[in-house]
């Protein structure tokens, strides 16, 4: 299933010898139309998707949802929002205190919402089932054409020849083309930047013939780890709340869900079934537009014609572009440069459309559901951080409001541990409610997130008063916790993290971790600048935030090493340890230089892990980590072969999309990732001095 995307060095350096190469700015409308998506074939690994950031649809290369069975198995055709989310009733009361695993935690007690889902049949087992499950993301539905052969047969998709689609970056368009039975079939597909509103307009023969027509079908709920696309079969749940000739209302309602999808035709007739819609064309014409939203089924939405929200959707892209940062690398003779840049390009645009909305996006955005569709505020670091270093902290900003809506359930978590301040939860829903884990729950590495990102905010901002203000509460809230969480180590007279916790890299047991090297430093970070914000405005600092970070443990090292927790001293040597994130090389590649790091140190680390980690186990956004802190070390050429590194996890697909596996087949911390690590190279000018990358960069 899985296809490498091949470096064209050649094509490469045929494209840039066209291009301007003055110094009068990049020429943003060519460095990503030079980027534009083509599609011959059927590929499961390739369907495109259009977006605004809180809604996307990704369609096959028909331009619609047509063959949503056949991209199951690779990436699925979905419809997805941020406000559509679904519970199955809660019939027998679940609750997390069911869930709730204890540790002795100094002289606390603390719970801990645990999975238990291995213990099969008992009561906590089932607990931890409904409540990790639930709430869960809907898909909104299916929008496809129905295609029939001339004998009346239904098209299968290896009858469909002479494929042919392209998505244009520059004005947020995909123009595809196929034919049966050597008809054309033109589709243009376009979605608002604004509303839940997709719009397409299809010209062929095929639709005066009667052997055209687009079907809307709502889809099963489905509440597995990741989801498929099904057709639903029950119409109980549908009612049509307004229809004409040319126009439907088609509401559906299933427990605590509730869903509007309308729909407007022009030279088309809409017909309602029992629980889908069939849209024909009429007068024997042989082009057909339609547009359809999606929206609560509390909302209505106005709908416009597919020439507007085609404007629309242009004007928009244009200004995304337009603004914010930019690189171009067509001034590089390096070979790799094109693939570099391409993956930069999609990026930018797959992180628009699918991460940046109003809430933090899960791992797979908009696309499908992976954890439920739930999101995880550990990974709100890959997924938020670029949008600042690129220009765009606005992006950034809305989401961060989401801290303020989760605030209240963060302070009684840390209430109920019986800490002081707020503990963000890991996989979460629009309501903040943690999710049982045998993970999850005990991971600390997201705590001081909030710090960073508001502090990014700060730094990119000419109203620092306005943004101490806004955001003084979340930082103290979670400085508070911070000062709070470490346990006191009477024999060595400090503050240690852990246990029970367990660390961004996945390989620890919660109940004897003791200060993992990362968490650690990005502790002593996190409280330096919640201390320094406070100092900016002019207000106490409260003395547990200033006793804990003269107290809090050291980073532990051994033979000049840094160790990735101090209790495992075998860091090197156990093979178990040598994979998964290697997030000690996080103290130099996220964080701000810190005074309690050791370059020395730091660069023996640094080259031991380079050659020792496994890195056929690792997950997508650990190669641009290791580009970092590389390039901040001065390995220049590392940075570049760690971003373009060979392995399945570091795969970027023709459609943009980083590649995990067979399961999660696409990853957008990846892509976040690769973004925030360029915009460090950029502006620090972090790359190769040979000569052969002349990277421009456009702030």
């Amino acid at each position: 299933m899985l296809r490498k995307i091949k470096i064209t060095g050649l094509l490469f350096s045929v494209i840039v010898s066209f291009l301007s190469c003055n110094s009068e700015g990049i020429n943003r409308k060519e460095l990503v139309e030079r980027h534009t998506i083509e599609i011959n074939r059927f590929d499961s690994l390739s369907p495109l998707s259009i977006g605004n950031g809180n809604f996307a649809f990704t369609v096959d290369f028909t331009g619609l949802q047509t063959f949503p069975k056949e991209f199951n198995k690779g990436i699925p055709l979905g419809t997805q929002s941020n406000w559509g989310w679904h519970s199955f009733p809660n019939t027998e009361n679940y609750s997390l205190d069911q869930t709730y695993k204890s540790y002795q935690v100094g002289d606390k007690t603390v719970n801990y919402v645990h999975d238990y889902r291995d213990e099969i049949e008992s009561e906590r087992a089932k607990a931890s089932a409904w409540l990790r499950a639930n709430p869960h993301r809907m898909n909104l539905g299916s929008l496809g054409f129905v295609l029939l052969k001339s004998n009346g047969d239904t098209v299968s998709i290896s009858e469909v020849e002479n494929i042919s689609q392209k998505l244009h970056l520059y004005s947020g368009k995909i123009d595809s083309y196929f034919e049966v039975e050597g008809i054309p079939v033109r589709v243009q597909t376009v979605c608002h930047p604004n509303s839940d509103v997709i719009a397409v307009r299809v010209s062929s023969e095929l639709l005066k013939n009667k052997q055209l027509s687009i079907n809307y079908q709502f889809n099963q709920i489905d509440n597995n780890w990741r989801n498929s696309i099904t057709m639903l079969k029950d119409s109980n749940q549908i009612e049509v709340r307004q229809q004409s000739e040319n126009e439907l209302i088609l509401k559906r309602e299933v427990d605590d869900f509730a869903q509007n999808t309308h729909l407007l035709c022009k030279n088309g007739l809409i017909i309602s079934k029992e629980n889908s819609c069939i849209v024909t064309s009429i007068n024997e014409s042989e082009e057909l537009e339609l547009s359809c939203s999606f929206s609560t089924g509390k909302d209505s939405t106005k709908l416009n014609s597919f020439e507007v929200i085609e404007n629309y959707s242009a004007k928009s892209w244009k200004e995304f572009w337009e603004s914010g940062s930019a690189a171009d690398f067509s001034n590089c003779t390096d070979p790799r440069a094109f693939e570099l840049e391409r993956r930069v390009v999609l990026s930018q645009y797959l992180t628009r459309i699918q991460c940046a909305g109003d809430i933090p996006p899960q791992e797979t955005g908009l696309t499908f559901n992976s954890w439920h569709g739930k999101f995880h505020m550990e990974m709100h670091w890959w997924h938020g951080v670029h949008f600042a270093l690129w220009n765009r902290p606005s992006i950034l900003e809305q989401q961060i409001d989401y801290y303020f809506e989760i605030l209240d359930k963060a302070k009684q978590t840390a209430k109920t541990q019986g800490y002081d301040g707020a503990r963000w939860p890991k996989m979460t829903d629009l309501a903040g409610n943690e999710s049982p884990s045998t993970i999850g729950s005990y991971l600390i590495w997201q705590q001081a997130h909030v710090i960073y990102l508001c502090n990014l905010l700060l730094e990119n901002s000419d109203e620092k008063e306005s943004i101490l203000a806004k955001y003084k509460e979340l930082i103290f809230e979670t400085a508070n916790f911070m000062a709070d969480y470490p346990t006191y180590n009477s024999t060595e007279n400090k503050f240690d993290l852990g246990p029970a916790l367990i660390p961004a890299q996945e390989r620890f047991r919660a109940e004897n971790t003791i200060n993992p090297t990362f968490e650690l430093a990005y502790w002593h970070w996190g409280l330096v600048t919640a201390i320094q914000w406070f100092k900016e405005l002019d207000e106490p600092v409260p003395e547990q935030w200033l006793h804990i970070l003269s107290n809090l443990s050291s980073l532990a090292n051994s033979d000049d090493l840094y160790l990735f927790t101090e209790n495992a001293t075998d860091s090197y040597t156990n093979e178990t340890y040598l994979s998964d994130h290697p997030m000690v090389l996080g103290i130099v590649g996220m964080l701000p230089e810190l005074d309690i790091v050791d370059k020395e140190v730091m660069r023996n680390t640094y080259q031991r892990i380079k050659k020792d980690w496994h890195w056929d186990d690792t997950w997508g956004w650990d190669f641009p980590i290791a580009a970092m802190t590389a390039a901040e070390l001065g390995y220049y050429n590392d940075a570049i072969e760690f971003l373009l590194q060979e392995e399945t996890s570091n795969t970027y697909l023709k459609n943009g999309h980083n590649f995990q596996n067979e399961t999660l087949t696409i990853y957008l911390p990846g892509n976040g990732a690769l973004l925030t690590a360029i915009a460090r190279m950029c502006e620090k000018n972090q790359f190769p001095k040979d000569g052969t990358w002349k990277v421009k960069w456009e702030k």
